[in-house]
């Protein structure tokens, strides 16, 4: 069975372009996921694809980074699909598609090899100049006074459950429980508390 996946890293990205070319790759199954790839615990769909691929199925997807989000997480993964026994065919990268080395599997699997180990390096160092390029743009916010900084959870203007753990917060404060056992009751950072704590005083 052919079977594709697709991934965007947050709710308002689109999936249509990957569909659209898995469906016309031919897949008869895709499975689509908005879904950070910070690790593949946390991926679900993912993990139930993956419950379903059997011996001889082919796993399609569009690029390197579905996989994840450094060298070692792709190489890991796609060892142990080929482990499998499960083919993958990268669309954006025809040379890593194993079902085309079924005759010559020892050139197959080093082209494979030399191409994953390349491609996943980029991958992980795009992900790093992408980090390098934010902690930049913030230190220049800083610096000309525009940068606000990641915007509080619990505040006095919260509402819902954020409101009701800051009022948790505060009244603890309030009556001089410790931090750390204010930290331990919500579950919230004690970083956050300590900023609150500073705050009513």
């Amino acid at each position: 069975m052919i079977i594709g996946y697709a991934r965007v890293s947050s709710s308002d990205q689109s999936l249509s372009r990957q569909i659209k070319d898995l469906e016309e790759y031919g897949c008869e199954k895709i499975f689509t996921e908005k879904q950070s790839g910070k690790n593949f615990v946390d991926r679900k769909i993912y993990q139930k694809m993956r419950e379903k691929l059997r011996f001889g199925d082919i796993l399609v997807v569009h690029d390197l980074s579905r996989f994840g989000r450094n060298k070692q997480e792709i190489k890991d993964e796609w060892e142990l699909l080929i482990k499998d026994e499960i083919d993958i065919v990268v669309l954006n990268m025809p040379i890593l598609d194993t079902t085309k080395y079924k005759e010559l599997e020892g050139v197959g699997q080093l082209l494979t090899d030399l191409t994953l180990s390349l491609l996943s390096w980029m991958v992980e160092e795009e992900r790093t100049r992408i980090r390098t390029a934010q902690r930049q743009g913030i230190e220049i916010a800083k610096k000309q006074g525009k940068y606000k900084g990641r915007k509080r959870k619990y505040h006095v203007g919260a509402t819902g459950r954020d409101k009701l753990i800051y009022d948790e917060i505060i009244n603890g404060l309030t009556k001089g429980v410790s931090v750390m056992d204010i930290h331990r009751k919500t579950g919230v950072a004690r970083s956050t508390i300590y900023e609150i704590k500073k705050d009513i005083n």
